[in-house]
């Protein structure tokens, strides 16, 4: 038992889990309604009672089957890497589509720029603006 329960802790601590200063940019970024939600962190949670379910929810392939093979110890941490990894692959997602979004936008000011239809100092105004728009912390 003090082996399954070892290995259940080695598991849950290989879940994708976001850092201090990750968790911090999603929640700006939530704030700002820039947020993704690819994985609904709650129903990776729920799906970790099943065998293996919340690892294969957030495309943790290789801990479902472990976590499958572990059933019903998995109980005690899948529910937790199904969380923690619906949160990184909302955290990932929303960094490229914020990413994707900014560029967009600085794109079409270069092009302003380039063109002439905007002066140097609209261009650093607005592209200072866009940067505040697309910041999780500003």
């Amino acid at each position: 038992m003090t082996g399954a329960v070892g290995m259940g802790v080695i598991l849950s601590g290989c879940a994708s889990s976001l850092n201090s200063m990750q968790k911090s940019e999603l929640r700006g970024y939530e704030a700002k309604g820039l947020a993704v939600e690819e994985k609904a962190p709650g129903a990776g949670a729920a799906l970790g009672i099943l065998p293996g379910g919340g690892s294969f929810y957030v495309r943790e392939y290789g801990y479902g089957i472990v976590n499958l093979l572990f059933w019903p110890l998995s109980i005690l941490w899948d529910p937790v890497s199904g969380y923690q990894g619906s949160m990184a692959l909302n955290y990932h997602a929303t960094r490229a589509s914020v990413s994707k979004a900014m560029n967009k936008e600085l794109q079409v000011l270069e092009d302003q720029l380039a063109l002439k239809q905007i002066d140097t100092e609209q261009y650093i105004m607005r592209k200072r603006e866009i940067e505040r728009r697309y910041s999780p912390d500003a």
